[in-house]
């Protein structure tokens, strides 16, 4: 069962720093690889760049919560979201239902 993980690429669990402005502001985040690549997919489903994917995240969460103390956790967290939500999905009904998934508030 193990072999599965064991023999993953590296490549997917090193980590890459990313700057990006939020709103003006110079923002780092350092995320594995394979979560860069999620961000890219849901932002890509929604029509925007990962950077725009990121502050509108940011802009919800502060808004519903008032404060985000770990931007890297949350988009982590938000990545296995997705892929949850995706694997849930039937088959074929994925491209129409999960245009918006990232975006969408759950409360």
């Amino acid at each position: 069962m193990c072999e599965l993980y064991v023999r993953a690429d590296p490549i997917f669990y090193e980590s890459r720093t990313r700057s990006l402005r939020i709103h003006g502001v110079v923002t780092t985040i350092r995320l594995e690889n394979m979560f860069w690549d999620i961000l890219t997919e849901i932002a890509a489903a929604d029509g925007m760049t990962v950077n725009q994917l990121i502050t509108k995240l940011s802009d919800e969460i502060l808004e519903l919560r008032g404060e985000l103390p770990n931007m890297a956790s949350f988009l982590r967290v938000s990545c296995l979201r997705y892929l949850d939500r995706e694997r849930r999905v039937p088959s074929g009904a994925s491209s129409a239902v999960g245009q918006t998934v990232a975006l969408r508030r759950v409360g």
